[in-house]
């Protein structure tokens, strides 16, 4: 500010200023497209006068909700609100932020629960940001891509064994209501603990105390450090709900972009496409099968093409995706169920059947599959596993067989008491995962026999005994930090393992005195 002039009088010297400051006031017309709520209902808003908005962008009211433009019609626009909106109603403005719906995204979103739109739920107070990002962001092309070949070690047998997962792999986990499914991926974080993964768990229409117990688990046996948990409950509006699978992908390819590796778990997919269903309704949307739009594949498909290893040009990061589906009455041939399945690579399939008989997890051996396989696994673990998915298989179909009686033969009981064993060694208790060098160990035990005199209950205990006798053995601490090749010498020490650990679970124990 200039110095006023000691020799002029001060009002001569204020009015100078005063022009100073008009003179750079820049004088124009200003355009603003203001828009009007034409109809409200569900979470879903009709808007006129608003030719110019864009898809995806973001809208204002006057009593400071926000909602996005979700579909563009000749004459006007539908918007999907992203706050409750209780006082909006027919013929109130409606302005243009000229902003696409973005993310706050970095290493400050660790450990913190958050919206779809990056607003705290915790009390960890303001999310720190390296930036914000697009929620809607076109995948890698297929040259920007690498081949799968690293494993995501879920700590899972079943699935590490039988159903190997790849970093980059987009493999869906689908089932029945209550069969399991959230536990798997859970168990799949968790056992994340010690990798270099950042895992994000996205909750969609979930119920929260659903999302509180996964959540809490993650805390108590993980490392929700390196965890971000995107919430969009059952209670929340609409538009949250459908952006809550797309703001989880912007936060996970902020990692992978930048060469680390992430691990996103979408729970469920068959919610996002109920919302999806309800809006496009809403928004009077042609119905197609089931009365979902016709571009509800599309919906998803462009969200899981997203999940990628990228190749060593870009980086080399990877994005693992595990979508969650729900089926009814175990019908695989729904409308979403077979497309999910069209669009990923590989499903693991769980058994209402298996449930109730208390095989846990509930995998079902002959409807899972994963599309990369093999080359995801180790060389030890492939060589171990190769066969029990075909005994286990011709196990569960003799089985079926023999409840009927007649089985004389002594090759055919002994092959029912091994299935016995494959079924009771890839059962696992949650929360209880297992590393690379004990599920070789239980594998190649198997296949050497040493589990065919231990009872079936007992077989529980040998893994819960096992990870502390392999820890103790100095022979193998190579081979637990790179259980990579399986030796000859190798393999009889981990036997040998699982044959102490076999008899310290059946050791009697002793009555307690008086």
């Amino acid at each position: 500010m200039n110095k006023p002039d000691p020799r002029k009088p001060a009002g001569e010297t204020a009015l100078e200023n005063l022009f100073g400051v008009i003179d750079r006031v820049q004088l124009g017309p200003e355009a603003e497209a203001i828009g009007r709520v034409t109809q409200i209902a569900d979470g879903l808003i009709h808007v006129s006068g608003l030719g110019s908005a864009r898809l995806g962008e973001l809208l204002a009211f006057e009593d400071g909700s926000r909602a996005f433009v979700l579909n563009l019609d000749v004459d006007s626009l539908q918007a999907a609100l992203l706050d409750p909106g209780v006082e909006i109603e027919a013929g109130d403005p409606v302005h243009r932020t000229h902003a696409l719906v973005s993310i706050p995204v970095g290493e400050g979103l660790l450990g913190r629960v958050i919206d779809p739109l990056g607003r705290p739920l915790d009390e960890g107070g303001p999310v720190e940001a390296a930036g914000y990002e697009l929620i809607e962001k076109p995948a890698p092309s297929i040259i920007d891509r690498d081949f799968v070949s690293e494993p995501v070690e879920t700590g899972i047998l079943v699935i590490d064994a039988l159903f190997a997962i790849g970093r980059g792999q987009r493999e869906l986990i689908i089932g029945e209501r209550a069969t399991g499914k959230t536990s798997i991926a859970v168990d799949t974080i968790i056992n994340q603990k010690d990798s270099d993964l950042v895992c994000v768990y996205v909750a969609i229409g979930q119920r929260t105390t659903a999302v509180r117990r996964a959540i809490d688990a993650i805390r108590e046996k993980g490392a929700p450090e390196r965890c971000v948990f995107v919430v969009a409950p059952a209670t929340a509006e609409p538009g949250l709900r459908w952006l809550a699978p797309f703001a989880g992908m912007t936060v996970a390819e902020y990692f992978r972009d930048r060469g680390g590796h992430a691990l996103i778990v979408l729970d469920d997919l068959t919610k996002h496409a109920v919302t999806h269903r309800e809006l496009a309704l809403l928004a009077r949307q042609p119905p197609g099968r089931e009365a979902y739009p016709g571009d509800i594949f599309y919906l998803h498909a462009r969200l899981l093409e997203r999940a990628a290893k990228l190749s060593p040009a870009k980086g080399g990061g990877s994005l693992t995706a595990l979508p969650i589906a729900e089926i009814e009455a175990g019908n695989l041939s729904a409308y979403i169920p077979t497309n999910l399945i069209s669009i990923s690579d590989g499903q693991i399939v769980l058994s209402n059947q298996l449930f109730a008989a208390n095989q846990r997890p509930a995998v079902d051996i002959g409807l899972s599959v994963s599309r990369v396989g093999g080359k995801a696994q180790t060389d030890a673990l492939k060589e171990v596993a190769g066969k029990v998915r075909l005994d286990y298989a011709q196990y569960l179909e003799l089985r079926v067989f023999s409840r009927f009686g007649g089985f004389g033969d002594e090759s055919l009981k002994k092959r029912i008491a091994h299935g016995d064993r494959i079924g009771a060694l890839l059962a696992q208790r949650r929360l209880s995962p297992l590393g690379p060098a004990d599920q070789v160990a239980l594998l190649a035990a198997l296949d050497a026999g040493t589990l065919e005199d231990v009872p079936l209950d007992a077989i529980e205990t040998v893994k819960d005994i096992l990870p502390a006798v392999i820890s103790a053995n100095p022979a193998l601490a190579e081979f637990r930090a790179d259980p990579q090749k399986l030796t000859e010498e190798i393999r009889a020490i981990l036997v040998d393992c699982v044959r102490q650990a076999a008899a310290r679970a059946q050791k009697p124990v002793p009555a307690a005195p008086g």
